[in-house]
């Protein structure tokens, strides 16, 4: 054979991983030779597990995951696509009986070798060319101070004159067939091509290759001696001329003496395109596996196939794209190809194609065909059969149960507690989060804000299967190893804050044996803990997991008993600690102190019963929001508290209705008064109307607070109006838009210069005495259309018109906008 030293020797078929041109060629190449037995570059661990590749559950992509025993958060994977030559080799030696062997260096020694290089080198850039998967797995992590590494496609294009590696090896491997009927042409090419690289920059500065190259020649001659020369080597083309080098055995060995071994265990894990992309922050050496997917799959016109599936994503997106555009795109990349000189129109004509007919120039919708369609987001399956830790197997079961499959496509899922299936749903998802199994992120719900719902932002990604593999220390089902991993995270938290958060996460998880372990600690440390602010940021969490408990019917006696200790000590602590604090602690006390009042506001509403039931329960606690709304008082008073705390405290006592609009503008009188300084009344500002809490709106419904603070910043001295400006930009450009341009007319108006009757009637401006009835109802047809009908409301409204002959149908009563602003006043 043309590709064999004399005609002897193994086949050697040099490929680039992850091409589907090589794929082809490989799958012809192996018709063609016919060999008894195929070697692959890979780790011989893997041997036993090639039979399952043959399995109708397994679909491609997929990985063989290597891990250590004892720490399987040392891991490699060596991902496999359907358009993979080492898959095509796999299969063909499956589909003909042929024996099939992995023949790279034990991944025993590849995870043994130091991880802090093995880490450096996953953050280098990946070597086209050159066997890939978890920062090379195949190979060993790059030597410090070693040579810098060359690509070889790199060099190879920029000698054939190309600036991008990718496209010249589509125009010399992916767009061309065997030439002549020569199945092998391809391979002595590019084998040449790598040996004339050898022979010029010898390792290129892989270093550690040099070993697994010696394994590889001890792997070929000892299926030499089996099989004689009747052998086919698929291995990445970088490799070919090291196996073509004749050596010595003892040469060999001699490079693989010494080297560093750890237990480790091996399988098959699903894989996606999205992490075969580098874009995606995972090296395996192709920017677009759903491009080349769709080149190995299609069997002919693979541009008119693959414009069509662009058009069919576009309009699945509402976007307007007929056939039309589909011949013409195919056109347009046809004659893009001929004026480039290339034999067949690639990724980049397509795309250039796809911007100007279909997404008429624009960027956003080629950004929705790149991430879909030339990444995508295809994930692949293995079946039950392959191995995998008792952890791994629960979790399928659990899926399989809950009906809910892992995607490689992120996803909303909406959850009723409520429902059974969906309540073992949110228990699975909370409990992988304790194990580190970020599976789910919590997201904000759309509807409805109420505990008996959750939001979840799903997306499966293969590295999870190695955090699987990680908490299986903990134990052999879900549940158990949550269990186990809460109760070690409680001893070992380093502050309370970290105790209640996971108390919180028990409760959701519903984790009643880790649960009495939590509290006993939390209890004991928040006896201990004197810090306010330990104390502030632990009780939202733990008044939180109050609520959580009534929905899921779970007791939370011995919880409430240590909240409502905690929300005392807090109380008892929190005016003297608010004392003679700098700017920056003020500002992080103010943030305690919003905490407290929207936990004092759910802990008051009504804590569970002893038998877990939700609802008010009088006792001791009964007046836990009065006792509160006396600590805001008393820091409302003090002088010697930041401004910026008692402006807080004033304005939360205002939004209770603890405390009248005449004594709020009373103190904010005092506050902005000449006496004042002028850093501490805008501090006093900031606590009142800043902090994202609606105190813009509260200026624009309160002219009277307006004009004070309109009038105080008028009067603040040049000299200290630099001072105060930071903090009040800071306060007023938190407001929205809408609000900052109202706030800005009213201060230009001024106070009073409405200029009607209205404005003098109450005494202040802006505000009748009474409710204008005629301008409140021209928004009722309006409200009907947001709210639906209502026909007890429409005979309501029925009758009243015929009785005061007012119409309320119609929006004819010539209100404008400004009406309608005004009824919102």
């Amino acid at each position: 054979m043309s590709d064999r030293d004399g005609g002897t020797g193994p086949l050697l078929l040099g490929v680039r991983h992850h091409g589907p041109g090589s794929a082809r060629a490989v799958r012809a190449a192996l018709e063609a030779a016919g060999p008894r037995t195929v070697l692959i570059e890979g780790p011989p661990e893997a041997d036993a597990l090639i039979a399952l590749a043959a399995d109708e559950d397994m679909r491609p992509p997929v990985a063989l995951l290597a891990h250590v025993v004892d720490e399987p958060g040392r891991s490699a994977f060596w991902p496999l696509a359907e358009f993979s030559p080492e898959w095509v080799a796999i299969r063909w030696a499956l589909e003909h009986g042929v024996p099939a062997r992995f023949i790279d260096l034990p991944a025993t020694h590849t995870l043994a070798w130091g991880r802090e290089e093995r880490e450096e080198q996953e953050q280098e850039a990946p070597e086209k060319g050159e066997p890939q998967g978890a920062g090379e797995p195949g190979g060993l992590p790059s030597e410090p101070g070693e040579a810098v590494r060359i690509d070889p496609l790199a060099v190879l294009a920029e000698t054939a004159g190309y600036d991008d590696a990718e496209r010249w090896w589509e125009d010399v491997i992916e767009h061309r067939g065997a030439r002549d009927g020569d199945a092998f042409a391809p391979f002595e090419v590019l084998g040449e091509a790598m040996g004339a690289l050898r022979e010029a920059f010898g390792s290129g500065g892989h270093e550690r290759d040099l070993v697994r190259e010696a394994y590889m020649r001890l792997q070929v001659r000892a299926a030499q001696r089996e099989f004689g020369d009747d052998v086919a080597v698929v291995c990445g083309a970088w490799h070919v001329p090291a196996l073509r080098q004749r050596t010595t055995v003892a040469a060999d060995r001699a490079l693989l003496k010494g080297l560093p071994k750890a237990k480790a265990d091996m399988t098959w894990v699903p894989w996606t395109h999205r992490r075969l992309s580098r874009v995606s922050g995972y090296g395996a050496g192709i920017d677009s596996p759903g491009w080349y997917g769709h080149l190995f799959g299609a069997a002919d016109r693979p541009i008119e196939r693959w414009m069509t599936k662009v058009a069919r994503l576009l309009r699945d997106e509402d976007r307007l794209v007929s056939s039309a555009h589909v011949i013409e795109a195919v056109r347009l990349a046809d004659t893009l190809a001929a004026m480039r000189g290339r034999p067949l129109p690639g990724l980049t004509e397509t795309t250039d194609a796809v911007r100007a007919v279909m997404c008429e120039g624009s960027d956003v919708p080629l950004a929705l065909v790149h991430d879909r369609l030339v990444v995508g987001d295809v994930l692949g399956e293995v079946p039950a059969a392959a191995p995998a830790v008792p952890l791994q197997r629960d979790l399928d079961r659990l899926q399989r149960r809950l009906r809910l499959k892992p995607e490689a496509q992120e996803r909303e899922l909406e959850l009723d507690l409520r429902k059974e299936n969906d309540a073992g749903r949110s228990r699975l998802l909370h409990r992988l989060r304790l194990l580190g199994i970020e599976w789910g992120e919590p997201a904000a719900s759309r509807g409805s804000t109420g505990t008996f719902r959750e939001t979840w932002r799903l997306r499966w990604e293969p590295e999870l299967a190695v955090r699987v593999a990680e908490a299986g220390v903990w134990g052999t089902t879900v549940l158990a190893a949550a269990t186990a991993k809460a109760e070690a995270d409680a001893i070992g938290a380093r502050s309370l804050a970290d105790v209640t958060g996971l108390a919180e996460r028990c409760l959701l998880a519903e984790l009643p044996d880790a649960l009495p372990v939590v509290m006993r600690i939390l209890a004991d440390r928040a006896a201990l803990d004197a810090d306010v602010g330990h104390l502030a940021q632990a009780l939202p969490a733990l008044v939180r997991s109050l609520r959580y408990g009534d929905v899921r019917g779970t007791g939370t006696q011995a919880l409430a008993e240590v909240a409502a200790g905690l929300a005392e000590r807090v109380f008892v602590g929190l005016p003297p600690a608010c004392a003679a604090l700098d700017a920056e602690a003020a500002e992080e006390m103010r943030g305690h102190v919003d905490a407290v009042h929207g936990a004092v506001g759910l802990l008051g509403e009504g804590e569970g019963d002893e038998d877990g039931s939700a609802g008010p329960r009088p006792g001791p606690r009964g007046g836990i929001r009065g006792r509160w709304h006396g600590v805001l008082r008393t820091l409302s008073g003090r002088d010697t508290v930041p401004g910026v705390v008692r402006g807080r405290a004033v304005r939360l006592l205002l939004d209770d209705g603890e405390l009248g609009q005449e004594e709020a503008a009373r103190l904010m009188g005092l506050v902005l008064s000449p006496g004042t300084e002028p850093a501490d009344a805008a501090a006093w500002i900031e606590g009142f109307v800043g902090g994202g809490s609606g105190g813009g709106m509260l200026l624009v419904h309160d002219e009277r607070l307006l004009g004070l603070v309109d009038a105080w910043l008028t009067g603040v001295p040049g000299d200290a109006f630099t001072d105060v400006l930071p903090l009040l930009r800071r306060t007023f450009s938190a407001y929205e838009p809408g609000v900052r341009r109202t706030l800005g007319e009213l201060v230009r108006r001024g106070p009073g210069a409405r200029g009607s009757a209205t404005a003098t009637a109450s005494g202040i401006p802006g505000f009748a005495a009474d409710l204008d009835a005629a301008r409140a109802d021209a928004v009722l047809p309006v409200l009907r259309l947001l709210l639906g009908p209502d026909e007890s409301a429409d005979a309501t409204d029925a009758d009243d018109s015929s009785t005061d002959g007012t119409s309320t149908g119609t929006n004819d009563n010539g209100a404008d906008d400004n009406d309608l602003v005004g009824v919102g006043r």
